[in-house]
């Protein structure tokens, strides 16, 4: 729609409109959080957290509205048909980009349960968002070194400790709860000094959600295996902003969570951890070789 005016002045022109339905959805949301905090009856948390959601949900579609302004992307999507509103879900994704987050709200939005993201605790002093994040039951995670944990190791399993209190409220509502296995964007450089064994991935790094299984206690009855490429090599926010994002593909695919996964004890059972680590491991290469085909597709019909 814009695509007639300079790169810098689309991206301007998408980046306000972001910003202002940034501050116009959190006015309502920061009124009925307080009066959430003033009433802390169950029935009442639960009727305003899906009120929250509401607006939550409203500002996606709106941002949705402003990225499509810059160009018209062309959007590959197979496997949100069958999606349920109602459901409980763990989500995982490839990371490449902040960009990743606007592609999966776009996608599941009003076709499955909102989506939560686990978030360090640093970005709890983001202007306007990071109160909106705590607001919306984000939960924010301190997360600790090896080397951190074996001088203070009175703060071992503190992060578990975290992700149990944030799924207690999890269980309230449907959910859709959001983890990049790899845990962080994937660069060249990160992928060669890991030595990762995957063409376009990191590692996939378990613990987390194998907490977060345990602690939903079989509530998350599936995962949704999402696959992001783009037609870019490198994408960032401005790319998107600019109009330079031409082409996304996404695949979701809908998996069985064993049922053992809810019960086991991903810490101390050695045994148990291996299996859910050669779970992971499957996944990651199934997603590896669908990453080298989508990026063959993208390329051949470019």
């Amino acid at each position: 729609m814009l695509s007639f005016l300079p790169a810098n002045v689309r991206a301007v022109i998408t980046f306000t409109i972001m910003l202002l339905n940034t501050v116009a959805m959190c006015t309502p949301l920061f009124i009925i959080t307080f009066a959430q905090v003033l009433l802390p009856i169950a029935a009442w948390q639960r009727l305003t957290a899906r009120w929250l959601v509401r607006i939550a949900e409203t500002w996606v579609v709106i941002n949705n509205f402003a990225i499509s302004l810059p160009n018209k992307v062309i959007w590959d999507v197979q496997g949100t048909d069958n999606l349920n509103y109602s459901g409980w879900y763990l989500v995982t994704c490839n990371h490449q980009s902040w960009v990743d987050i606007l592609v999966l709200q776009k996608m599941f939005t009003r076709k499955a349960p909102f989506l939560k993201f686990f978030l360090k605790k640093e970005l709890i002093w983001v202007p306007i968002l990071g109160i909106a994040w705590w607001a919306l039951d984000f939960p924010f995670m301190k997360r600790y070194t090896k080397e951190f944990l074996r001088k203070n190791p009175h703060m071992k399993g503190k992060d578990l400790e975290t992700t149990q209190k944030a799924c207690e409220k999890f269980k309230l509502i449907p959910v859709s709860v959001m983890n990049f296995l790899e845990g962080t964007r994937f660069t060249q450089a990160k992928h060669d000094r890991q030595q990762s064994p995957y063409e376009h991935l990191l590692k996939p790094k378990s613990g987390g959600i194998a907490f977060v299984l345990a602690a939903m206690g079989g509530q998350l009855h599936s995962m949704l295996d999402v696959t992001i490429v783009y037609d870019l090599e490198t994408v960032g926010f401005w790319d998107l902003m600019k109009g330079k994002v031409s082409k996304v593909s996404v695949r979701v695919t809908e998996r069985h969570i064993p049922d053992e996964f809810a019960t086991g004890d991903y810490e101390n059972d050695e045994a148990f951890r291996s299996r859910f680590q050669s779970w992971v491991n499957n996944v990651w290469e199934e997603k590896d070789q669908l990453m080298g085909e989508l990026k063959k597709e993208i390329s051949t019909s470019a």
